[in-house]
Parts: structure tokens; C-alpha cells; sequence
């Protein structure tokens, strides 16, 4: 995707939403300093360019019985691209990963996966992720704790925030 030409007033919006996504228009608006009609075109415009990927509301995994976070390293036998997107597609359907980072490096792919407890993880991992055609190595490190998880990117605004 090119780079879209943002002016200030687009990356308060940006800001404003990527922090308070289920903020309203008109508080929206009334945070860029224009009024709601223009805020809503911005916002428009915004999702068409595809600065805006989409809305989701942030779940708190315990609560829906997701104890054990994971992060895998996989490693493939081939890094042919046909290879590699056959593993990303695969990815795409097992709910477990959350997310899926494809790396230069030693490893192919970092995935972050959740389960119910660690022997969930264990039978995702022999069943699924071990079992899947092309992977040769999956290196598992549980996490223990998250200080900080923060989405989407940086946006800096020229005033104080």
C-alpha cells in the first residue's frame, strides 16, 4: 500500500481511534477541532485508503478461559514462496493463532497462539502446528506475564497529547 498524505486534523482521528475505538462521532470531531459532518467524510475516507483496517473489541483472554499464552518459532523445510504461503494459509484456519509474523532470520514464522491450559497448547502443538506439511522445527516459549500490549502503531501529533 503507498503512504497516504495525512495532515494533522487525520492523525488525531487516527490517534483517537486507534486508543477509544467505540468513541462516538461527535467526540470524535469535538477532539480534531472540526465539526462531525467533515469528521465523519475524514473517517470515510480514512477506511477507504485503508488506513483504517477494521474495528474490534479488545478481549480479555481469562475471562473466556484462555490461561496459557504461547509463542512459537517455526522453522519450514522449504522457503520456496509457494511453501510459505501454504503454511500461512494453513495459519488462517486454526483459531488457536492469534497472530502470524513471517521473519528473516532463523525463523520462519513467529505465532502467538492461546489455550484453555498447557495441555491444550501440547495437543495443538502434536496434532496441528508439529503435524502440518513442511514445518521441521517449532520452538515453544510460554508467556508468563504481558507489562504492555499496545495496537496498533506510534502516531505522533505535533502538540502535546
Amino acid at each position: 500500500m503507498a503512504r497516504v498524505k495525512l495532515d494533522r486534523i487525520d492523525l488525531r482521528i487516527l490517534r483517537d481511534l486507534q486508543d477509544r475505538g467505540r468513541m462516538t462521532n461527535v467526540e470524535l470531531a469535538r477532539r480534531a477541532g472540526i465539526s462531525p459532518p467533515p469528521c465523519l467524510r475524514r473517517v470515510r475516507a480514512l477506511e477507504e485508503t485503508g488506513c483504517i483496517l477494521g474495528y474490534h473489541a479488545e478481549i480479555d483472554p481469562e475471562s473466556l478461559g484462555f490461561g496459557v499464552t504461547v509463542f512459537a518459532n517455526v522453522g519450514l523445510h522449504s522457503q520456496a514462496e509457494p511453501d510459505l504461503t501454504a503454511f500461512e494459509t494453513l495459519v488462517e484456519s486454526w483459531p488457536e493463532v492469534r497472530e502470524c509474523h513471517m521473519l528473516a532470520g532463523e525463523t520462519d514464522f513467529l505465532l502467538r497462539i492461546v489455550a484453555t491450559d498447557w495441555d491444550a497448547y501440547q495437543r495443538f502443538l502434536t496434532t496441528k502446528l508439529t503435524a502440518a506439511p513442511n514445518v521441521s522445527v517449532v520452538k515453544s516459549a510460554l508467556a508468563v506475564r504481558s507489562s504492555k500490549s499496545a495496537p496498533g502503531v506510534p502516531i505522533a501529533l505535533d502538540e502535546p497529547g
